[in-house]
């Protein structure tokens, strides 16, 4: 008899890419991972008055908001560009035909 594969940990590539930035810049000195849980649970707490909070998209919607504010207050990451390139993977996303990865130019 033979085991079912595990299912994947991340049901999305980038919930992966935005856990493993955050551990990167905790483990780089960016931020204490007390103070990371205690805003990422915060931020869980807003979004949970209007969503499901699974564990998939809803999910790591509050923890890229949770990072994106932290980049920002600690001056890491400039809001406007943070909001560029933002807009610049929408439109990636949105030209790009289904099946195929997103590429930005």
């Amino acid at each position: 008899m033979t085991d079912a594969p595990e299912p994947p940990v991340f049901s999305e590539p980038w919930h992966a890419q935005v856990f493993a930035l955050t551990v990167h810049l905790h483990d780089r000195g960016a931020f204490a991972w007390p103070d990371w849980t205690a805003r990422f649970g915060a931020t869980l707490a807003r979004h949970g008055l209007s969503e499901s909070l699974d564990g998939g998209d809803d999910y790591f919607n509050a923890w890229l908001d949770t990072l994106e504010s932290v980049l920002a207050e600690r001056q890491m990451a400039e809001a406007a560009l943070v909001q560029q390139m933002r807009d610049a993977w929408e439109a990636a996303y949105l030209r790009t035909p289904h099946g195929e990865p997103v590429r930005l130019d």
